[in-house]
């Protein structure tokens, strides 16, 4: 009798956790694509410019110009032969707007 009290503990056990482990996957999954792609927007704009600085997934030599107010960046920049040829992890030098004072 005891054998079949601790089966039914388990078992009990066992779809609590799956109904956590459900639950919590929802709840991940709720922001529609838009909305990702508004907070992964809002994060790249968010980052400070550098002198180096390295491409992030979404990027482009185009958003990273108007981000950084860089408008000479495949200038500085020889090794990148085609500017539509940017990737995340790219290292290029940027020239800062210096900030005022």
């Amino acid at each position: 009798m005891a054998s079949s009290s601790l089966h039914m503990a388990d078992a009990y056990y066992a779809i609590v956790i799956l109904a956590l482990v459900l639950l919590c996957t929802i709840g991940e999954n709720s922001l529609t694509d838009f909305e990702l792609a508004e907070v992964r927007g809002n994060q790249l704009k968010d980052r400070p410019c550098e002198e180096i600085y390295v491409v992030r997934e979404g990027e482009t030599l185009h958003t990273i110009s108007d981000k950084c107010e860089d408008p000479f960046i495949v200038e500085q920049n020889p090794h990148i032969h085609d500017p539509d040829d940017v990737f995340p992890g790219l290292v290029i030098k940027i020239t800062p707007k210096p900030t005022k004072v």
